[in-house]
C-alpha cells in the first residue's frame, strides 16, 4: 500500500508505515501525477481534493487531518466509492485557547478590562461551545447566533445576527459554506460590520473567506476604537498586509495548531484507516507528545480568577510571538511572503494545550478551581 501524505500531519511515519510506504509532499503543491499510483492520501486544509487530482488514481482512501471539508470534493468521492474521514473537533480546543490567549493579550493588563463585557459567537459548534465554556467561566455574557442549530433544537437560547451585533466582542466559528440556506462565504459583509459597535473587538478564527475583507479593512480605517484579532485570510497564503497590519493580532493559521489538536487528527485518521483495513488499532499517540517545560503552575497570591487564568493560560500560550513571527514577514515580495507564510505553518514549535499543565491549588478558593478547570488545567494538591 502506498500512502501520500503532507508532510506537515505530525507522527505520519510512526502511525501509517505498518499499512505500507509512506510518502510526505508539501500539501499545497500535490498533483494528480503525484498521487496517481497511491492508495491512500492524506491531507490538511490547503490541497484541494477533487476529480482534477484524483481522477484515474488508485486512491481508495482520503483522510483530512481537519474539521472542515470545504477543501474536499465530497460528492465527487462519494461517487467514486472513495472512502473519506476527517478529524472533527480535533483542534476545537486548541483554537478556544488561541481565542482566549488573543483575547486577554489586548485587554488591559490586568484583564480588568473584559468585566461586564458581553460575546457574541457565531457558530456554536466544537470550537464556539468550547469558547462560550471558557468566555462563560471568566464572567463574561455570551449570546450565540447559529441557525443550522436553531433550526434543528429550536429557538430558544439562540439570536439573530442583528441581535447579536449588540455585542462588545464578536468570535466567528462556522465552516466555510459556499452555497445553499446556511451558507457562510461572506457571512460578515459591509452591513454586519458597520453595525457592530465604535469600541467591538472582531475575532475570526474559522475561515478567512467567512468576512468580506475590504468591508473590514474601511471599518478598521474609519473607527479608531473598532479593533480586530485574524489568524484566518482571504487568499492564503499571500494575505493582504496592509489588512493584516491594521489588526491587533495576525497569525498565519494556527490557532487550532496545538500538538495535542495535530495529533489527536493523526489518531482519528489513523483509526478510521484501521476500520477501512480491517486492521486493529495499535498506535498511541501519547508516545510522541512532548513534555511541557515548567508544567506545574506556581498561581499569584490574592488576584482575582480573570487575572488568575489570564496568568495561567499565557503561561501555556501567548499569541505574542505567533503575532511577531508574521509581521517580520510583511516586506518581503508577495512569492516569498506566502512561503514564510506557509513556512511558519510547517515549523511550527510543539505547543501544548491546558491539560498538560497543573496549577498549583495553594490559597485558589472555588471559583478559581472551577474556571481553571473549565480550561482544562489540572489543580495539583487537591
Amino acid at each position: 500500500m502506498l500512502i501520500i501524505a503532507d508532510e506537515n500531519i505530525p507522527a505520519v511515519h510512526e502511525a501509517f508505515t505498518p499499512f505500507g510506504e509512506v510518502r510526505t509532499l508539501h500539501g499545497r503543491h500535490m498533483t494528480a501525477d503525484d498521487v496517481c499510483d497511491a492508495d491512500v492520501l492524506l491531507v490538511r486544509s490547503i490541497t484541494r481534493v477533487d476529480a482534477a487530482l484524483l481522477s484515474g488514481s488508485r486512491v481508495k482512501f482520503v483522510g483530512s487531518a481537519t474539521i472542515g471539508t470545504d477543501h474536499v470534493d465530497l460528492e465527487w468521492l462519494a461517487g467514486q466509492g472513495i472512502e473519506f474521514s476527517n478529524a472533527p473537533a480535533c483542534n476545537a480546543i486548541s483554537a478556544a485557547e488561541y481565542v482566549l490567549s488573543a483575547l486577554f493579550t489586548v485587554s488591559d493588563a490586568s484583564a480588568s478590562g473584559l468585566i461586564d463585557k458581553t460575546v457574541g459567537i457565531i457558530g456554536c459548534g466544537n470550537v464556539g461551545s468550547r469558547v462560550m465554556a471558557r468566555m462563560r467561566a471568566i464572567g463574561l455574557q455570551c449570546l450565540v447566533c447559529d441557525p443550522p442549530r436553531a433550526e434543528a433544537e429550536g429557538q430558544s437560547g439562540f439570536v439573530s445576527m442583528q441581535e447579536l451585533a449588540s455585542a462588545d466582542i464578536i468570535s466567528v466559528h462556522v465552516p466555510l459554506v459556499k452555497e445553499g440556506r446556511h451558507a457562510t462565504r461572506n457571512l460578515i459583509n459591509r452591513e454586519f460590520i458597520e453595525s457592530l459597535p465604535e469600541d467591538c473587538l472582531f475575532i475570526n478564527t474559522s475561515r478567512g473567506d467567512v468576512v468580506d475583507e475590504a468591508a473590514l479593512k474601511d471599518r478598521l480605517l474609519n473607527g479608531r476604537s473598532f479593533r480586530a484579532i485574524l489568524d484566518v485570510w482571504n487568499n492564503e497564503p499571500v494575505i493582504d498586509t496592509e489588512l493584516a497590519g491594521m489588526v491587533d493580532i495576525a497569525t498565519p493559521h494556527i490557532a487550532g495548531y496545538s500538538i495535542d489538536g495535530k495529533l489527536r487528527a493523526t489518531q482519528m485518521l489513523y483509526h478510521a484507516l484501521c476500520k477501512f483495513t480491517g486492521s486493529a488499532p495499535q498506535w498511541d499517540p501519547q508516545s510522541v507528545l512532548p513534555k511541557p517545560e515548567q508544567s506545574v503552575i506556581i498561581p499569584p497570591a490574592e488576584t482575582g480568577t480573570i487575572e488568575l487564568v489570564r496568568q495561567c493560560l499565557h503561561h501555556v500560550y501567548d499569541v505574542r510571538k505567533d503575532d511577531a513571527d508574521l509581521r517580520e514577514t510583511f516586506g518581503l515580495p508577495d512569492v516569498d511572503r506566502g512561503e514564510a507564510f506557509d513556512q511558519l505553518r510547517k515549523g511550527y514549535a510543539p505547543r501544548r494545550e491546558c491539560s498538560a499543565y497543573q496549577v498549583e491549588a495553594g490559597s485558589l478558593n472555588d471559583a478559581d478551581i472551577k474556571a481553571l478547570t473549565t480550561f482544562e488545567f489540572a489543580i495539583k494538591g487537591i
